[in-house]
């Protein structure tokens, strides 16, 4: 089951939802508010000893590290 996040853009809350069909209409669990933005976020998994980024991407934004465990 896919878990989204997203962002109100009434009452400015994040939150995450579980999504069983791309074409469910998302609310606010705040406000019930139905003005809502799905976020982009970072998927990382473990492997080993350390966290990997999925998305492929070099480093994170803190350091030059290719394994943020080595400096978070």
């Amino acid at each position: 089951m896919p878990i989204f996040e997203y962002h109100c853009e009434n009452c400015r809350e994040d939150f995450e939802q579980i999504v069983f069909n791309s074409k469910a209409k998302i609310k606010c669990p705040k406000c019930q508010g139905g003005k809502v933005s799905k976020k982009v976020s970072a998927f990382s998994f473990k492997s080993g000893s350390k966290f990997v980024a999925a998305s492929g991407s070099k480093g994170c934004s803190g350091c030059s590290s290719h394994h943020c465990g080595s400096c978070h």
